[in-house]
């Protein structure tokens, strides 16, 4: 009954991808034996063997667990029948699904109790095929030199019998064993032996393994190309095999050379492919591994609390299954994310759980690493020789065992702690020593953050122009990597990790300037300042007029569609959950944790799209523009650029006519949050905001830090804004100036300028590429206002029972718990004066080209049917919400019941704004705090007005904090008149709007009208 059963023996070994050190290794299939049921054994027992193999041969963890009941039936029915061959076979079958399994202590019982029976049976080579297993499960168990011990009696047994499939299976286990002892060069001497010898048997599968080895081996010591090529010919073959276990881990460590050579984007896709892999197989250690892998790319793209997740559901599956390495990795890979978030010594109990493992397990290169990095944590503490002694000790073992990469990096943080004691010279050596090994292994990263420091020491030595030429390459390489990235979320973390490059450089400029005012390094500063900021807005603008879906794979299309469809559904699910009498706070929070991995899963699908899209590939990266063309595209004679940058020592703003630029050095960044954050307090207060004395001085305040120095440059000019850092968040029309000397002393900014704020002076020039050539929309505007939330509104009652009433309050009281992250109170409360906002501006226009669209019809299935893209403006009078954790999150509140009582999704997600076409002159989102979002260092505000400008927004008018309903009715309106009335353009109407208001003793406060700012274009 068994003839066609065959057993691979032995799995695969995988280790994981770790920071600076151990690349992902092997996967070695260790043979196979075949085995027939003797025809004397019971036919139960023979029955239960059939049955357990056509269980395993399904493949699926439960079916294999189902197996294990068989063959435990058919063990015992051998043995009461004294079936010795019988009870072999269902020994090793036991022993394989344990294996599959990542049970190893289970897998070893039932091969150890193989052995004898296979050695009374005189099979020598099962015995063989059987040590080779033993040896296999004591190398993932760490036991390397007992691994080796059972290798090499089964080599000799396979020698013996001239089985050459044998022989070659051992010697790939015994070339895995080396390679994990750090021993590369004896681990390829094994590999090169095994390899011709299973070609020369046929064995597909175990030639795909020793060509992943190999693969490994060249990875592991910095050769990525040749790595690529051996994984790039195991991949077929294990495709071919039908081996998915196999085809999962050469997938992984594919992904793993990508990552390593900074393609981030490209390692993801990998990972993403092998995870469904190995899970399908039931392979947990496998699972365990590209997780962590996973969380390793997060982790390097700044993502950290995304990269705590997937080492979260590591480290448990690497503990079940007993593999030890895997559990040291992701200790190791834990303490680097809690390291990055500043938690020192939460990060040092992590590696201090590590590196006994490591140690136990013979892994020094791990060791190495896990030293490397302990050594980081007493850096961070400023405990600097106690980090030069781990580095020493890591140097040393990361030499041992020829993997460059870790002593590349090694170097570098050796050289960073001189550099810190002042020891400048001792630093440039160890990083020169870093940077060629950094360029050999191919990690562009470590080259751009060593060069980072070879610019910051030589700078420190007063050789500026040096240092200057190093930060150039550095950021040469840096812009090349970001490139690579397709996620423009991913690409925007990423970003945010390397802004401290650009910060030095332009400091650095800023100090050539002083020494060489005549040679233009301030105007080369502020084209890095330009550089440094919303590229990802930049790359999302190009974007936005390509239909980078042409030529798509219709399969790739449709899973974007059902994942779109699915975060719909988990909405809806949501408010479900939310809404019944008392509500599951457990089930909610899962529900939460559900939509934040589809989000991620749907930003995946869109990140191939883009890869696989031969249109978004033609597009031309867009760069920033240079002081000239700012000049030229952006400036007009009436019209003044200020461009800030924040620094750690220093800051500085630019300010740009169409004819020059000055530049000014202002306080460090410390200093200008403190004030700029005391400004918005006071202005926001309740208390405070209302007493003049307070927030004049305030305003003064900051006035005096980041606009006094340029004041005499800036006469009554249009003031276009580019912030950074906490400067998003603040009103510039509010501050005051000291204009002692003029005829309106220390009045607000806005009574003699009218003020834009822009992403970057870059955007704007790509909006106006974008919309040139628009035809006008048919229609003017479109107006979405007073939607319905509560069971309360007048508008349901009698429409609805008392049981569904409860719903809905039920639903209010789970929305204050399920969005608090938008800091707004909850349940939202009816908005009744955006009905009068939104009924005095209609007025304004013809009834026959405008729409008012209220109540129940004021929804999310309205926004996003298309008709929207038929008006010149649309407006949206009502809640918003801004989640500065998770910006995707961010959205506007829309009606949460349809007219019949029924709960509805009611979010206009920003996933949602993206999807829209518009051709929109101007967005006006009348809402609590729509320009606030994720604050993205390098990248500014992440949030609503992005979003509307890459549905084609030309400009959007979005609000800093929660306004006041009836105040915010107020300005909106006297906006709509200034622009109907008196032909003003949107800016210059929103300026005369909000002075009109600061004029009326209810409204004078900046409270009532300084939240509204205009961003994108101006004319």
């Amino acid at each position: 009954m068994f003839d066609r059963a065959q057993w691979f023996l032995a799995g695969m070994s995988i280790a994981l991808s770790v920071q600076l050190s151990q690349p992902v290794a092997a996967a070695v299939p260790v043979g196979k034996v075949v085995q027939t049921a003797q025809t004397n054994s019971s036919e139960a027992a023979a029955k239960a063997l059939e049955e357990g193999f056509e269980l395993y041969n399904q493949g699926t963890a439960d079916s294999k667990r189902s197996a294990i009941v068989k063959w435990e039936e058919a063990l015992k029915l051998y043995r009461q029948a004294g079936d010795n061959r019988g009870q072999a076979v269902s020994l090793l079958g036991l022993a394989k699904i344990y294996d599959d399994l990542g049970e190893k202590q289970k897998a070893l019982e039932y091969w150890s109790q193989s052995l004898p029976l296979s050695r009374t049976l005189g099979d020598r080579r099962w015995e063989a095929t059987t040590l080779t297993s033993i040896g296999r499960v004591y190398s993932e168990l760490g036991e390397k030199q007992k691994a080796l011990e059972y290798y090499n009696q089964s080599l000799s047994l396979s020698r013996t019998l001239g089985d050459r499939s044998g022989e070659a299976t051992t010697l790939t286990s015994i070339g895995s064993v080396y390679s994990e002892l750090g021993e590369k060069q004896k681990a390829l001497e094994y590999y090169s032996q095994s390899l011709p010898l299973t070609r020369a048997v046929g064995d597909r599968a175990l030639e795909a393994a020793t060509l992943t080895n190999i693969g490994s081996v060249y990875s592991q010591l910095g050769e990525k190309q040749k790595a690529l090529e051996y994984y790039s010919q195991s991949l077929p073959l294990t495709r071919a095999t039908g081996h998915r276990r196999g085809e999962a881990t050469t997938l992984n460590n594919i992904g793993g050379v990508y990552s390593e050579l900074g393609e981030k984007q490209k390692a993801l896709e990998y990972y993403t492919q092998s995870l469904p892999l190995t899970r399908a197989v039931g392979d947990r250690a496998g699972e365990a591994t590209t997780l962590n892998n996973i969380g390793l790319v997060y982790s390097q793209l700044g993502e950290k609390q995304k990269a705590l997740e997937y080492y979260t559901q590591s480290l448990p599956l690497s503990r079940a299954v007993g593999d030890r390495s895997g559990e040291a990795i992701t200790l190791n890979n834990i303490g680097n994310v809690y390291l990055q978030l500043e938690e020192k010594q939460k990060a040092l109990e992590y590696y201090t759980q590590s590196l006994p493992l490591r140690r136990a397990l013979g892994d020094r290169g791990g060791e190495a690493t896990t030293l490397n990095n302990i050594g980081n944590v007493y850096s961070e503490l400023g405990e600097k020789q106690k980090a030069l002694e781990y580095y020493t000790q890591s140097l040393l073992l990361t030499r041992a065992v020829g993997n460059r990469g870790g002593e590349a990096g090694t170097l570098h943080n050796i050289g960073g702690v001189y550099s810190q004691l002042g020891e400048k010279q001792k630093a440039l050596e160890y990083y020169t020593q870093s940077l060629p090994l950094f360029r050999a292994t191919g990690d562009r990263g470590g080259e751009a953050v060593t060069l980072y420091g070879i610019a910051y020491a030589k700078r420190d030595q007063n050789n500026l122009t040096e240092a200057l030429n190093d930060i150039e390459s550095s950021l040469k390489i840096i812009e090349n990597l970001r490139t690579k990235i397709a996620s423009p979320e991913l690409r925007t973390s990423y970003f945010a990790t390397v802004q401290d490059s650009y910060e030095f450089y332009i400091d650095l400029l800023m100090q050539l300037h002083k020494t060489n005012p005549k040679s233009g390094y301030d105007t080369k500063a502020l084209e890095a300042s330009e550089r440094s900021r919303a590229r990802s807005l930049l790359d999302l603008l190009v974007e936005s007029n390509a239909n980078i879906r042409e030529g798509i794979d219709p399969d790739l299309l449709q899973q974007e569609k059902s994942l779109q469809q699915q975060l719909d559904a988990i909405e809806k699910q949501r408010i479900e959950a939310v809404s019944r009498p008392n509500p599951n706070a457990t089930k909610i929070a899962e529900i939460d944790k559900q939509r934040l991995a589809l989000l991620e899963q749907y930003q995946q699908i869109q990140a191939l799209i883009r890869t696989a899209s031969p249109r978004y590939a033609a597009l031309t990266q867009p760069q920033p523009l240079t002081l000239p063309e700012i000049q030229k595209q952006i400036l007009d004679e009436n019209t003044i650029l200020l461009q800030y940058s924040l620094g750690t020592n220093r800051s500085y703003l630019w300010v740009v006519t169409s004819t020059g630029v000055t530049s000014y050095e202002l306080p460090k960044r410390a200093d200008i949050e403190t004030a700029a954050k005391d400004f918005l307090e006071t202005i926001t207060s309740q208390i405070q905001r209302d007493i003049p004395q307070q927030v004049a001085q305030a305003s003064a305040n900051l006035g005096q830090v980041i606009l006094q120095p340029a004041a005499a440059q800036l006469g009554n000019k249009r003031l276009l804004i580019v912030p950074d850092g906490v400067l998003h968040y603040t009103p510039f029309q509010a501050l005051t100036l000291d204009r002692t000397t003029g005829q309106n002393p220390n009045v607000p900014l806005i009574i003699e300028h009218e003020i834009i704020t822009l992403p970057s002076a870059s955007s704007l020039a790509i909006l106006r590429q974008n919309y040139a050539d628009r035809k006008p929309s048919s229609r003017t505007l479109a107006i979405l206002a007073d939607p319905v939330f509560s069971p309360d509104d007048e508008r349901i009652k009698g429409k609805i029972t008392q049981a569904t009433t409860e719903k809905l309050e039920a639903n209010n009281l789970g929305l204050n718990q399920s969005l608090r992250a938008s800091n707004r109170q909850w349940p939202p409360e009816r908005l009744p004066f955006t009905r009068q906002e939104a009924q005095t501006i209609s007025s304004l226009f013809p009834s026959a080209s405008s729409r008012q669209i209220f109540d129940f019809d004021a929804s999310r299935t309205t926004a996003t049917d298309g008709n929207l893209v038929n008006y010149q403006i649309v407006h949206f009078a009502t809640h918003g919400i801004a989640n500065s954790k998770n910006p995707e999150l961010s959205g506007i509140l829309m009606s949460m019941i349809d007219d019949k009582g029924n709960l509805v999704n009611g979010f206009l997600r920003l996933s949602d704004i993206f999807n829209l076409k518009l051709a929109a002159n101007l967005v006006v989102l009348s809402a609590c705090q729509s320009g606030r979002g994720q604050n993205v260092r390098g990248e500014g505000m992440v949030g609503l007005t992005r979003g509307f400008m890459y549905a084609g927004a030309q400009r959007v008018a979005v609000s800093l904090w929660n306004v006041d309903d009836e105040g915010t009715s107020v300005l909106m309106q006297k906006f709509y008149q200034k622009m109907q009335e008196q032909k003003l353009a949107p800016a210059a109407a929103l300026r005369a709007a909000q002075m009109e208001m600061m004029q009326q003793e209810k409204w004078k406060s900046p409270y009532y009208w300084a939240a509204f700012t205009l961003q994108g274009e101006w004319k």
